[in-house]
C-alpha cells in the first residue's frame, strides 16, 4: 500500500507539471488550429530567465519567478504579432517547419548565453523541506506543484467557461469570420488565448525544473512528451489534458518504479494502444 501511495503522490506531483506546461498546446492546437512546435521553448525561456535571475543577479526566487513568467508572456506576444499571426495561414506542413525553426532560434540562444549545461534555478530551501505523510515523507516542492496545477486547472475553467473572453474565443474557433462579422476583435482574442498558454508553460517549466531539468535542448528533449498529453486528452480539451497529464504521469511513473529495465517501453506501448481505441484522446472530438 505504501508503494501504491508513492507511486500515486510522485504521479500525480509530474502529471501537474506535464498539465501546466501542455495546456496551452492544447488550446493552441485544437482551438486555434495551429501546431506549434515551439510551445516547450516558453518553458525553457521561463526557466532560463529565472536561472538567471537567481544564480547570477541574486534576486530571490518568488520575484524571479513573477518576473520570469512576465518575460516570457511579453515574448509570447511579439512573436504572436511578428511571427505566429502568419503561420497561422500556413498549411499542416508549413506550421511544422515554422515552429520547428522558431525551436532551434530559442535553443540556439539559450545555449549561446548560458552554455547546454543544466542550468540550477536557485529554488528556496523551503522547497525541499520534507512533509511527512504518514507513508512517506515528501518535498514541500511536491505540494507547491500539485496545488499550483490545481488552481491553473480552476482558473482556466473559470476563463473559458464563466468569461466573456471564453465565448469569444470559442466563436473565433468555430467561425472566425462570423465571430469578427458580429464585432468580436478575433485577432486579440487569438493574441490573448497565446500568451496564456506561454505563461502557463513558463510556470510549468520552472515549477517542474526538478523533474523535468532546464537545459538548452529541453524543447525537443520533451517536444514528444507534450504531443502525446495533448493527443491522449484530446485537442483543444482543457478537462482531457488535465486527466491525460495525471494519467500519464501516473503510468510513467508506475513504470520506473515497477518495471526500471523496461519501463519507457511500457508506457509508449500504452500510449500506442490507448490512442488505437480512442483516436481522437480521451476528450477530444472528431476533427
Amino acid at each position: 500500500m505504501s508503494l501504491i501511495l508513492s507511486i500515486v503522490v510522485d504521479g500525480v506531483a509530474y502529471g501537474m507539471i506535464l498539465f501546466m506546461i501542455s495546456v496551452g498546446l492544447s488550446i493552441t492546437m485544437g482551438l486555434m488550429r495551429i501546431i506549434n512546435l515551439a510551445h516547450g521553448g516558453f518553458a525553457l525561456l521561463g526557466g532560463a530567465a529565472v536561472h538567471l535571475l537567481t544564480t547570477r543577479l541574486d534576486v530571490a526566487f518568488i520575484p524571479a519567478f513573477l518576473v520570469a513568467v512576465l518575460a516570457v508572456v511579453l515574448v509570447s506576444v511579439l512573436l504572436e504579432r511578428l511571427l505566429y499571426r502568419h503561420i497561422y495561414g500556413f498549411n499542416e506542413l508549413g506550421q511544422v517547419l515554422a515552429t520547428i525553426g522558431i525551436v532551434f532560434i530559442m535553443i540556439a540562444t539559450v545555449n549561446l548565453f548560458l552554455g547546454s549545461t543544466i542550468l540550477p534555478l536557485g529554488a528556496p530551501a523551503i522547497f525541499t523541506t520534507p512533509i511527512d505523510l504518514g507513508f512517506r515523507t515528501l518535498p514541500f516542492h511536491r505540494l507547491v506543484v500539485i496545488i499550483s496545477g490545481l488552481l491553473v486547472l480552476a482558473g482556466l475553467w473559470l476563463l473559458m467557461e464563466k468569461t466573456r473572453f471564453g465565448i469569444y474565443l470559442r466563436a473565433a474557433v468555430d467561425n472566425r469570420i462570423a465571430a469578427a462579422s458580429l464585432g468580436i476583435n478575433t485577432p486579440l482574442v487569438y493574441l490573448v488565448a497565446f500568451a496564456t498558454g506561454a505563461g502557463l508553460a513558463a510556470v510549468g517549466g520552472i515549477l517542474g525544473a526538478e523533474l523535468l531539468p532546464i537545459e538548452a535542448y529541453y524543447p525537443l528533449r520533451y517536444m514528444v512528451l507534450f504531443l502525446i498529453v495533448v493527443s491522449v486528452g484530446g485537442l483543444g480539451s482543457i478537462s482531457g489534458s488535465f486527466l491525460a497529464s495525471i494519467g500519464l504521469g501516473i503510468l510513467d511513473t508506475a513504470g520506473r518504479y515497477l518495471l526500471p529495465g523496461i519501463g519507457t517501453i511500457f508506457f509508449f506501448v500504452a500510449i500506442v494502444v490507448l490512442l488505437a481505441l480512442r483516436p481522437n484522446g480521451l476528450m477530444g472530438k472528431a476533427q
